[in-house]
Parts: structure tokens; C-alpha cells; sequence
């Protein structure tokens, strides 16, 4: 079966699927194969005027509509993600590169937050509060910002797209996304199981192409009153700037230099395969990956014994295969940044145990596969302890104790995910409170985040807002405060108090 059934992708604009105006499109490759998938637009401000124009129209229609029944269609978008979980899990692996284990869980994760937003539906809570007069009544409800701008990747395109247009949409809000270009097939999938659940033409445009070309008009957009975006520090610093010029909403998920903390009393079997999993699963391309390892020095030397052991075991190649543990690396640029830090690490003393190369030979001729790495003897202000690789580089800092691993830990730019392995509640306890991050796990690794919890990160990881649970909900509305006089005469608030 042909599982791309178009060659050429088209915008999604106001419920037609239309050229881009430029009339350029570039190959999407398969990271894997090295083959060329489908041509994804290169589309240019015009388009996102066009998008941007249908949208506000549309938004108008669609907040009226009761929430319940808004949240119907979510309920349809989920169903269908269901019954095409494993086709659409394919395409993901052959776009994006990860094995088909996590890409099926990347399915379900956007296939839970649609019954999950849908809920949301029937609650949109505000509050009801005493007034401080009498015969008056005082409440604040959610009210849409209207029109939303969504900016995703391409290591989750369709994970993280849910994340931000569900609850958009949900509460009233009509969606303008600029997906990833290396990633766009999901994009035009999720377009079209919008248009098969009912919503309503122009509630979600799709325009394909740049960051600097689209993503910079989407923010320039006057009417596109709300910027999501997850992707670079440096990228989102762009956009977090621009949107306080037009004071226009933002809201940023980005980097993360994510620290597993093992202890002397840790589970090591446990601890390495958790390592193990939130570090080379995804090659490392996760903004939650573990990247660093505080392993407290009376350990060390068994953890990476049993470390280098278990990497040796790790099958690396097209994730399509199911025996296949580790994908490749998103594209040649990806590739040779990640093996530029190998040199950085070699020449600031730290030591490589395994890995640090590019694979080239053989099944891995054709793709962008990187040897998972493992440093050890890594000293905390080493670059490459504090800057983020996005690749299957992992690296190992001896601490005598608790609390020297969590001062590491909250030493670097960034503070999206922690984790810590300890069979000691006392130090559970300080960890959870200490370790300064959006996201904090007891006896896992630093990945695995569900979709009814906020996701996101303190210091540069983001700018306070979340994506995912309730927490998304305050991005993609305004809170409004109603009073309801019913005394018959004026009264003036806290001049009238007694």
C-alpha cells in the first residue's frame, strides 16, 4: 500500500487545499533513506494574509458556536486518529525519522489530548465570587483571543500541534499553523481529518514553508493576535521581541539541558534503563532528552560499565523496522552539529567512552545515523554540559553528594525536564522541590510527559506558559470579569462600601 498518496502537498486555507502564490515547493527527505517523500510548499507573506483573512472571518461564526459542540469535532478528530494510528504512525517514521514504537506513541499522544480538550468542552471553568455590594453578582469567564498562530517542529509534528491547536480551538479560536518543512506530511494528514470531523472552513489553515519567510509574517500579522511557538532559544528570543513590539501574546517552548541525577542508594538497573531510553531514544532529538548524567562518584564506575554494555546492544537504522532501536539524525545539518560537539568535548578533557562518530557504512549509507555517545569525567561548565546537542550525546558528572547534583542540575541556561533515581523519600522530596524545572520525575528518566499535566520549562525553556492539561487553556483565552447589578441604582464599587 501507498502510504503518500499525494506527491505534491497544497496550504489549507479557508477549507481549500491551494497552491502556495510563489509557485516553489521543496523535497521533504526521509532522514532514513536519504529519499525524496513529497514537494512541501515554500509559501510567502501573501498566503499567510490569505490564511490569516479566513481565519478571522471564521473565528467570528465558530465562538458562537456552543463549547460542547465545538468540542464534538475533537471528539470526531479523535476517533479517526484512532482508527488511522498505525498509517499515520508510519508516515511519521519515514518523515521524521524515530523508530515506530515512539511514533505510535506520538499518535496516541495527540489522540489523547483530542478526547481529552474535547472534555474541556463542557468545563471552560471560570469562577463565581461574592460581590462586595449587595444585590450585585460577580463572575469571570474565558472568552477566545480569536485568531491563534501556531509554530511547530518537526521531532513531534503532530504531538505538539495538538498540544497547541486542540485547546485553541476548543475554546473558540480559529488556527493559522506553520508547520516544520522537514515535516509537513503530518501537517496535511491532521488537515484533513479536520475537514472530515466537520469543522468549519477556515477554523484551521494550514501555510507550509520558512521560519523567516511565514513564521515572520504570522507575527507581523495584526489580526493573528496570539503566537505559539516551540523550536530554538535563539528563534523564539525573535519572536518573544517582535510580539512585545505589536504587544501581541507569546508563548515559547523551547530548549532543555535535561539532567538525570543518580545516587548512591539508586536502583542502577533501573537508572540505566532510563537513561538509556530518554537519551537515544528519539536520537536525542527530544527538547526533554537527557543529556546530562549526575551520578554520584561511589557509583560511577558501575553505571558506566553497565551503560557502555547496554549501548553496544542498541540496534540503529530505519525505524520502519521494528527490531530497530535507535533512528537517525533529521538531516546533514543536524548531523554535523552534533558531531562538532564530539570534538568540542574531546578538546575541553573530557572522556569518550563509546560513540562520537558518524555511521556510514553499510545500512547506514544512505541515512543520517549517529553512534550513540557516552563522555564521562564531564566537568559542570563544560560546553558540552550546559549547551544543547539535540543528538544521542550523553554526558557523565561525578558528585560526591545530593545536594552538589542538584546545584549542577540548576546550573545550566535551561529548566524544561529533571529526574532523579533514590530509594531515599527524603531526598524526593528535596528533589521535587529543589531541582528547578518545569517537569521533575522520581525513578524515570526525563521523558514521558502526559498530556494532562502542563509541559514546559523555567529560565530559557519558555516564557512561564504551558502547553498541554488546563494550563494551555490560559494561552488561548482572555480572562473576563462580568458584573450583574441588579439593585435598580448606581454603585460605585468601593466608594459605596461601608
Amino acid at each position: 500500500m501507498n502510504l503518500i498518496q499525494e506527491q505534491q502537498l497544497k496550504n489549507f486555507i479557508n477549507g481549500n487545499w491551494v497552491e502556495p502564490s510563489t509557485g516553489k515547493s521543496t523535497s521533504v527527505i526521509n532522514p532514513a533513506t536519504s529519499d525524496s517523500l513529497v514537494q512541501v510548499p515554500l509559501s510567502a507573506s501573501e498566503d499567510v494574509k490569505a490564511a490569516t483573512k479566513a481565519a478571522k472571518s471564521a473565528q467570528k461564526k465558530w465562538a458562537l458556536v456552543p463549547a460542547p459542540q465545538r468540542a464534538e469535532v475533537l471528539y470526531r478528530v479523535g476517533l479517526i486518529m484512532k482508527e488511522r494510528k498505525e498509517r499515520l504512525s508510519q508516515l511519521l517514521t519515514m518523515e521524521n525519522g524515530k523508530v515506530i514504537e515512539e511514533a505510535r506513541g506520538e499518535v496516541q499522544e495527540g489522540i489523547d489530548m483530542a478526547f481529552y480538550m474535547a472534555g474541556e468542552g463542557r468545563r471552560l471553568f471560570g469562577q463565581t465570587t461574592p460581590s462586595e455590594l449587595k444585590d450585585k453578582f460577580a463572575m469571570s469567564v474565558r472568552a477566545p483571543v480569536g485568531v491563534v498562530g501556531i509554530i511547530t517542529p518537526w521531532n513531534f509534528p503532530i504531538a505538539i500541534a495538538t498540544w497547541k491547536s486542540f485547546p485553541a480551538i476548543v475554546a473558540g479560536n480559529a488556527v493559522v499553523w506553520k508547520p516544520a518543512t522537514e515535516t509537513p506530511i503530518m501537517a496535511n494528514e491532521l488537515a484533513k481529518i479536520f475537514e472530515e470531523a466537520g469543522l468549519p472552513e477556515g477554523v484551521m489553515n494550514v501555510v507550509f514553508g520558512s521560519g523567516s519567510t511565514v513564521g515572520d509574517a504570522m507575527v507581523e500579522q495584526k489580526d493573528i493576535r496570539v503566537i505559539s511557538f516551540t523550536g530554538s532559544n535563539e528563534v523564539g528570543r525573535g519572536i518573544a521581541s517582535k510580539c512585545g513590539q505589536h504587544l501581541k501574546k507569546v508563548s515559547l517552548e523551547m530548549g532543555g539541558k535535561n539532567g538525570v541525577i543518580v545516587m548512591d542508594d539508586a536502583d542502577l538497573s533501573l537508572a540505566v534503563e532510563g537513561i538509556l531510553w530518554s537519551a537515544y531514544g528519539t536520537s536525542g532529538q527530544r527538547c526533554t532528552a537527557c543529556s546530562r548524567v549526575m551520578v554520584h562518584e561511589s557509583v560511577k564506575d558501575e553505571l558506566e560499565e553497565r551503560l557502555q554494555k547496554e549501548i553496544a546492544k542498541l540496534s540503529i537504522g530505519n525505524g520502519l523496522d521494528e527490531s530497530i532501536k535507535v533512528g537517525p539524525i533529521i538531516n546533514r545539518s543536524g548531523l554535523e552539529k552534533v558531531k562538532s560537539y564530539i570534538s568540542i568535548g574531546k578538546e575541553e578533557g573530557a572522556k569518550l567512552l563509546t560513540g562520537g562518530y558518524i555511521l556510514e557504512n553499510g545500512d547506514h549509507k544512505k541515512g543520517n545515523y549517529f553512534a550513540p555517545t557516552l563522555f564521562t569525567d564531564v566537568k559542570p561548565e563544560m560546553r558540552i554540559a550546559q549547551e544543547e546537542i539535540f543528538g544521542p550525546v550523553v554526558s557523565l558528572i561525578p558528585v560526591k553528594s545530593f545536594d552538589e547534583a542538584v546545584e549542577i542540575n540548576n546550573s545550566v541556561e535551561f529548566g524544561l525536564s529533571s529526574s532523579i533515581f533514590t530509594q531515599d523519600v527524603n531526598q524526593v522530596f528535596a528533589a521535587q522541590r529543589d531541582l528547578d524545572t518545569g517537569i521533575v520525575y522520581v525513578n524515570a528518566g526525563t521523558t514521558g510527559a502526559e498530556i494532562h499535566l502542563p509541559f514546559g520549562g523555567t529560565k530559557g525553556t519558555g516564557n512561564g506558559h504551558r502547553d498541554s492539561g488546563i494550563a494551555a487553556l490560559d494561552v488561548f483565552t482572555e480572562w473576563k470579569a462580568i458584573y450583574v447589578d441588579y439593585s435598580g441604582k448606581l454603585q460605585r464599587a468601593q466608594i459605596d462600601v461601608e
